[in-house]
């Protein structure tokens, strides 16, 4: 009997063992896969994290992106529109880093949302270059206008200096000249005196010489005559004239018809005034300027 139940545990001892042999491979086998998965899983998850992370680099490198291009746009109303998306984006932003990196359905919206903001992104950028090459074009133009006004003006004031020089020279023709000047030291009766004492008469005669391009019609003309301490022989000192922008005396004033020809003028000083010897001066003066001179010498 002992012999007979020998093989039989043998059997079952070869049975055991053989199934603790494919128990032990199966759990080999199990955990090979299980390991496995885990290092897929993990490999995925970070892949999600980096996913995640790449997407939120990507929302602050457009957030950035606009704020660049609102530094350099005048345009209120495109200002306007890239504030409200940039503002969007940092909106999405913000919602992103809440969302977790295995979501998948959220992290694919996002996504979308990002490829949808740079769309728009991309038009606003066409804008922004259109505006760019309206402005150059403006600038351009407004350079063009800014030069040809400088010639204009340039052109203007070489004419307005053409056309005074021209009036300087009409008026400088216009001019009345007093030539043929002489004074004569004479008593009340007309005689020349040669003493000093005796002079009772000064008479000053000139001719205004002929000038077609000066305009006719009466003219005022005033004489000084300057004594040799340079003081002017008048009879009131609220007779004056205006000259070269001041009030001057003069000594005796005529009106006369002028009319383009040749005018015969003699005016006459009654002396009723000490005249002390030496060298007088006669001025003649009319429109402002002075027209003749002469210097004549009176002895004691």
């Amino acid at each position: 009997m002992e012999l007979e139940n020998q093989p039989k545990n043998n059997n079952n001892t070869k049975i055991l063992i053989a199934v603790i042999a494919l128990l032990v491979i199966g759990i080999l086998i199990a955990g090979y896969f299980i390991f496995n998965q885990k290092n897929q899983i993990d490999v995925l998850q970070e892949e999600t994290s980096l996913n995640k992370k790449q997407l939120e680099d990507e929302y602050e490198s457009l957030a950035v992106q606009y704020e660049g291009f609102k530094l350099n746009i005048k345009n209120d109303s495109l200002l306007q529109k890239l504030t409200n998306e940039q503002t969007k984006v940092q909106r999405l932003l913000e919602e992103l880093k809440t969302v977790k990196a295995d979501n998948k359905s959220e992290i694919d919206r996002l996504n979308k949302e990002l490829a949808s903001l740079r769309k728009i992104l991309k038009s606003y950028v066409a804008q922004i270059d259109s505006l760019n090459r309206a402005n150059e074009q403006l600038r351009k133009e407004k350079k063009e206008i800014t030069t040809k006004y400088q010639q204009a003006t340039q052109t203007l004031s070489q004419v307005s200096q053409e056309k005074e020089s021209l009036s300087e020279k009409v008026t400088l023709a216009a001019k009345l000249d007093a030539v043929g000047i002489s004074v004569l030291a004479t008593n009340s009766k007309g005689k020349v005196q040669k003493k000093i004492s005796k002079v009772e008469l000064l008479s000053v005669n000139f001719i205004i010489s002929k000038n077609i391009t000066a305009e006719p019609g009466e003219r005022t003309l005033y004489v000084r005559i300057m004594k040799p301490d340079n003081d002017v022989l008048a009879k009131s000192r609220t007779n004056v004239f205006s000259f070269e922008n001041k009030e001057i005396n003069y000594s005796m004033s005529k009106i006369v018809e002028y009319g383009g020809e040749e005018v015969p003028v003699t005016m006459y000083w009654n002396v009723e005034e000490y005249l002390m010897p030496g060298t007088y001066r006669v001025d003649i003066f009319a429109d402002g300027n002075r027209i003749g001179m002469k210097s004549f010498t009176m002895e004691d």
